[in-house]
């Protein structure tokens, strides 16, 4: 059988857009075996066709003119990834209802805009794709929309931002925030200005399009609840060892009595729970749902070829499933309630600074018995006067915790606000 030449096109040729180019020249021979299709960029646009890269484009392929994609007939699919919401949201709008189908790496464009996104597309009859922007060379999309389309997924655990799990390891082996966040910039693990990283940004966009996919329930990025690492001292991570456990950015996505929950904060993860051995710049994300029980999906969730990788095997997707309809519609299919913020349940680890006296212990545990919350193991330290509790509760409504961390903040021996986090365990507590 003949094989079937594809234009494709890019929108940004920096890191990610000159891999996806390599890519697609050195495994043409491959994707055309398994698909009878050839896939060759025939425009990429970008802000300065002088400048170097670090993959050649073809004479002719770079281009400063928007049009030159938009209005090229041989282009049938459009790979973005420029990132950010402007140009590229406008771009993509204006791409889709020329009829050309769109893969996009833009994590903050599919949270926040998908479900205007995808109207165009399916008005347009065309694709929308996003694997590439969740999770790097993890098929996470992928594996929720096709393998598992029937498992009634409930609930996504998702170690989904490198950049803090590399700062959170790295603490684990001495040292502050600052000086974990200087080494990951200094190996190119954050950026310059690490801000959607470190306050959960990133991994709240991420987690906002899993939840959306897994739930078939639109969750905005406002939905999600979001909380970052800033806080995180090395007596956090401290304690943690002390309990057996580590300190990991976590996002968590509920599916309970039909209503949804999604946030990202920091968790204390037990050393037998399988995030626990997530380390580095790896991202992991398991999957649980009545039919499949557990999935763990784990791989580098960054990097230029590691992006790309996704980016290509979306494209291969597209030109393979053209005209079928199969995975052309928008994920959504039912519209869930949030499930109110005090409802969510959890173990929960709870640090207190104390004075050091007689009863204080006994004042604490009475305000949270108060409020129906119980307390599963305890670690007190003492010096110079002050005490640190380091208290583990069993699974409690978070509004019932907060209730009494209000009345326990309020007390005169208590040194500071108390520091809370859930716990992520393998056993119930």
């Amino acid at each position: 059988m003949a094989s079937v030449d594809v234009g494709v096109a890019l929108l940004g040729y920096g890191t990610v857009g000159a891999s996806v180019n390599r890519l697609l020249v050195e495994s043409a021979d491959e994707i055309e075996r398994a698909t009878g299709h050839r896939l060759r960029i025939v425009r990429a646009l970008v802000r300065d066709a002088d400048k170097e890269r670090s993959f050649a484009a073809a004479d002719g392929v770079l281009t400063t003119d928007f049009a030159a994609v938009r209005d090229d007939p041989s282009i049938r699919v459009v790979a973005e990834v420029m990132g950010g919401l402007d140009p590229a949201g406008g771009y993509v709008r204006e791409l889709l209802r020329a009829g050309k189908s769109v893969v996009t790496a833009n994590k903050q464009l599919v949270a926040r805009e998908g479900a205007d996104l995808f109207a165009i597309a399916s008005e347009a009859g065309v694709q929308l794709r996003f694997e590439a922007s969740v999770c790097a060379a993890i098929p996470v999309v992928k594996v929720l929309r096709e393998s598992l389309v029937v498992t009634n997924v409930h609930r996504v655990l998702g170690i989904v931002n490198g950049t803090t799990n590399f700062i959170l390891s790295r603490m684990e082996q001495g040292g502050s925030y600052a000086e974990a966040l200087a080494e990951a910039q200094q190996l190119g693990y954050a950026e310059a200005d690490p801000t959607d990283d470190v306050n959960g940004a990133d991994a709240a966009a991420k987690m906002a399009i899993l939840a959306t996919v897994a739930f078939g329930s639109r969750v905005a990025l406002s939905d999600v609840d979001m909380r970052g690492i800033t806080e995180i001292e090395p007596a956090h991570v401290v304690a943690a060892a002390d309990l057996g456990m580590v300190v990991r950015l976590v996002g968590i996505a509920s599916l309970l009595d039909g209503k949804v929950d999604v946030r990202v904060q920091p968790a204390f993860v037990e050393r037998s729970h399988p995030l626990a051995a997530v380390d580095g710049a790896f991202n992991a994300v398991m999957l649980q749902g009545d039919a499949i029980r557990e999935i763990t999906l784990e791989g580098p969730g960054a990097g230029g070829i590691e992006t790309a990788s996704a980016v290509v095997a979306d494209l291969v997707s597209v030109v393979g499933t053209a005209g079928t309809g199969f995975l052309q519609n928008d994920a959504c299919w039912r519209e869930l309630d949030k499930l109110p913020d005090g409802e969510w349940r959890s173990p929960f680890y709870v640090h207190l600074d104390v004075v050091d006296r007689p009863g204080v212990l006994a004042h604490a545990a009475s305000r949270f018995a108060a409020h129906e919350v119980s307390i599963a193991q305890l670690v007190q330290r003492v010096e110079d006067g002050q005490a640190a509790l380091e208290l583990v509760l069993h699974t409690a409504p978070l509004g019932a915790v907060k209730a009494a961390l209000v009345e326990i903040a309020a007390l005169p021996e208590v040194l500071g606000p108390p520091f809370v986090a859930p716990v992520l365990s393998e056993r119930p507590l």
